[in-house]
């Protein structure tokens, strides 16, 4: 995987600490864990975890493009947050679906 430096570029200057954390321990440390759990799975459960907190935003964007390049395929993506929809609520799953359609088109 490579480095992630989103914190940095983002918010390097205004929270250094934050952005630490964000780079070195989230991308870092935990996503690096691959012998404990996949890149793939992984992102399923991010996508899943923001979906449902009703975080519809660039971040879940970018989630869905990491769960595409980590092996989520079309059809996994689009019954996730199927199955999400009954959870979290239609409003949210139409919201994620629109990103996910976007990111995978009509494949």
């Amino acid at each position: 995987m490579d480095k992630v430096t989103a914190g940095r570029d983002a918010m390097g200057q205004f929270a250094p600490k934050f952005a630490q954390l964000n780079d070195d321990v989230l991308f870092g440390e935990v996503w690096s864990r691959e012998d404990k759990l996949s890149p793939r799975d992984r992102s399923l459960i991010t996508v899943s975890a923001l979906m449902a907190s009703g975080i519809l935003d660039s971040s879940l964007l970018h989630h869905i493009e990491r769960a595409k390049e980590n092996g989520v395929t079309r059809t996994e993506m689009s019954e996730a947050l199927t199955q999400l929809a009954f959870y979290a609520g239609w409003p949210k799953a139409w919201a994620a679906l629109r990103m996910a359609k976007e990111v995978y088109g009509e494949e």
